[in-house]
């Protein structure tokens, strides 16, 4: 993210999204009720009042929305913003409803009532990542998955299922895994960058081993890429999330947000499985938590403070501030991926305490 202007004091930002991940990170900043400044195209009539079988001439124009609704449009790579135009030039009515189509380079203006502490730490941290996304390959003998991982989740590029000959048949099985994992390396070759990511091979059994060997050979460009092959107990895209889970691919992604976002929601329910005290959940609960200082990690879904009404979302960065105050850590967890939504599960707000509170001993 390109921060080309900041004055906290007026209450904008001008930022340039570069990346997916930009995007991303701007869908979580930009609230209902902001105002939001881009060029974009409308079409104009000469006479709007008589011109009404005629199609205007559409033009390029420089306006603001106060904005009503936002969407975040993943597989374009693009932000709709919509609401009302609240600034333009004399050719286009205030008053009416427009929509921004926000893609990446595309330069924008954020005005706010006032910044949040999150939200300018969300801003710092897109300006400052330059982490590559992880490759992670899971491969049995049932299908392979392919997916790549982002600062909001895990993005699915690939998953087929396979049905090899049996055992018995030694040598029309060594053939068809020999076809099957040519398919897998030239799946990886049409995802962008493969040779620059860090990847690893994750399976059920031995075929994640195999495969590894064939790539060594086959492909040794993309091998030099491979940092982990791990054991998991599910096939494709469970096994992945699986592997998120567990932590076997720490050493892997060990520097990347949906690891860390992972571990703490994994570290919560671990918590609570094992009837421990010292972790709390609920907004209520939180607060008590809050209250007493004990709060060593606050973590919130995304969509909770995205989605929730002024007076809510006003308490949730109060209660951020309150554990700011008090040393504490807060992760706001994306729910595009699997830890997001158990967090969701739990009312979309927990927490790993210090200590216990002194009405549950």
């Amino acid at each position: 993210m390109k921060i080309t202007e900041m004055n906290l004091k007026k209450g904008f930002v001008k930022v340039v999204p570069e990346t997916l991940d930009d995007l991303w990170h701007l869908y979580n900043i930009i609230n209902v009720g902001d105002e939001v400044y881009a060029y974009t195209t409308r079409e104009i009539r000469q006479d709007e009042k008589y011109a009404r079988s005629k199609r205007g001439e559409r033009v390029s124009v420089f306006i603001g929305v106060k904005v009503e609704k936002i969407v975040w449009d993943k597989l374009l790579g693009r932000l709709r913003i919509h609401g009302v135009i609240c600034s333009a030039p004399e050719i286009v009515p205030t008053g009416a409803h427009h929509t921004l189509n926000v893609g990446l380079n595309s330069p924008i203006t954020i005005v706010k009532e006032k910044w949040a502490p999150y939200h300018i730490e969300r801003l710092e941290t897109a300006k400052k990542t330059s982490e590559k996304p992880v490759l992670i390959v899971a491969v049995d003998d049932e299908g392979y998955a392919i997916a790549v991982t982002t600062q909001y989740g895990v993005d699915v590029k690939a998953e087929e299922h396979v049905k090899l000959p049996g055992k018995l048949e030694a040598e029309k099985r060594e053939a068809a895994f020999r076809e099957y994992f040519q398919k897998v390396i030239n799946s990886l070759r049409q995802i962008l960058d493969v040779k620059s990511s860090p990847m690893a091979i994750i399976g059920v059994g031995y075929v994640k081993n195999y495969f590894a060997k064939f790539l060594e050979k086959e492909a040794p460009e993309i091998a030099k890429s491979v940092l982990d092959v791990k054991g998991v107990n599910n096939s494709g895209v469970a096994g992945i999330y699986e592997a998120l889970r567990s932590g076997v691919l720490a050493k892997t992604m060990k520097n990347l947000r949906v690891a860390e976002e992972t571990m703490v929601v994994e570290e919560i329910f671990k918590r609570l499985g094992k009837g421990e005290h010292n972790v709390a959940y609920g907004l209520e609960e939180v607060q008590k938590a809050v209250e007493f200082g004990a709060v060593e990690t606050l973590t919130l879904a995304d969509t909770i403070l995205r989605e929730s009404p002024d007076e809510k979302r006003l308490l949730l960065e109060q209660l951020m501030k309150d554990v700011e105050n008090k040393n504490g850590k807060i992760i706001v967890v994306s729910t595009e991926h699997e830890a997001g939504a158990k967090l969701v599960s739990l009312g979309g707000i927990a927490a790993l305490l210090r200590f216990a509170l002194p009405h549950s001993t």
